[in-house]
């Protein structure tokens, strides 16, 4: 019969240190990438500006005509002026898709109004085009100067739209059929969320019920989760270590290669708290184990407790 229990006790332990493991996953996606505040904390963490300058440099950098040059750099300035903005309509629409996502609301849609970001622009292209004026412009009056200008960027202008909208209808078949099966996906993550955390708790109960001592049941639990929690800490260490030399830097721009940098180690913050909490956790009962004996002992033998 002490046999069954042993045995018994000993699969329920497994079952701990395995739910221990799943959780640990489950509860650093949940503190992530399900997280709108995490998304909307990186979002405000990127320098939009600074990135969207390296990239175009990159890309165009030097290659457009002479008489539409004066265009890039009052782009890079209107982004700049209005990067706080931005950031806030990004954040609006982050939360507003996490709704969806999270099953908090039944549609996707997401409205970003950029009539500021146009009227900045053609402010900004203004003042640039008049620093920059061509050579052959530069001996007309200053009213046909800005007739030409304003003939020049209402081209530019009609191509910008005045928000920018996405909703279920615009969004192509496939692409709505993968956000569906992945709100699916996340809607299972929740759910195991709650569910670990009660089968958790029902494993503890079993363990410390059959045990029938507390010293075994404490120093039992204790060794699964200092174990648990030290092995949780060793993966994130070798995550930590490790995962730089696998992000392609060459590629990446460099003020993206920092932020990508602190991507990591934010996304990896949660499980490092959860695993010093489950090693202090484990720690502490297995000193209560060794409190108990103690205290045991030193109970007369007339008045001995029963664990």
């Amino acid at each position: 019969m002490n046999f069954l229990k042993s045995m018994l006790v000993s699969l329920l332990t497994l079952i701990l240190f395995l739910s221990l493991t799943m959780f640990a996953t489950v509860f650093t996606l949940k503190s992530t990438l399900l997280d709108p505040d995490f998304v909307v904390k990186q979002v405000d963490r990127l320098e939009v500006s600074e990135l969207v300058a390296e990239i175009t440099r990159a890309k165009i950098g030097g290659q457009l005509p002479t008489e539409t040059a004066f265009l890039e750099e009052a782009v890079f300035q209107a982004i700049e002026d209005n990067e706080p903005w931005l950031k806030e309509q990004v954040n609006s629409g982050v939360y507003a898709f996490y709704d969806f996502m999270l099953g908090e609301s039944d549609r996707l849609s997401l409205v970003i109004s950029l009539d500021r970001l146009k009227s900045s622009l053609r402010d900004t292209a203004w003042r640039t085009f008049v620093e920059e004026i061509p050579p052959e412009l530069s001996l007309l009056p200053p009213d046909q100067v800005e007739q030409y200008f304003n003939e020049y960027y209402r081209q530019i202008d009609d191509m910008i739209p005045s928000e920018f909208e996405v909703d279920e209808s615009l969004i192509p078949g496939e692409v709505m059929a993968t956000l569906l099966q992945a709100k699916q996906y996340i809607s299972y993550v929740q759910t195991a969320y709650i569910g670990l955390i009660i089968l958790m708790l029902v494993l503890i109960l079993a363990i410390i019920f059959l045990s029938r001592n507390v010293k075994d049941a404490t120093r039992g639990l204790g060794i699964t989760f200092l174990f648990s929690g030290v092995t949780q800490y060793l993966i994130l260490w070798a995550t930590s270590r490790y995962s730089p030399a696998l992000l392609p830097f060459a590629d990446i721009p460099p003020s993206l290669q920092t932020w990508l940098v602190q991507l990591v180690d934010d996304f990896m913050a949660p499980l490092q708290t959860l695993s010093i909490g489950v090693m202090a956790v484990g720690v502490a009962l297995i000193i209560v184990s060794f409190v108990y004996r103690r205290r045991r002992e030193e109970v007369p033998a007339g008045g001995e407790i029963e664990g």
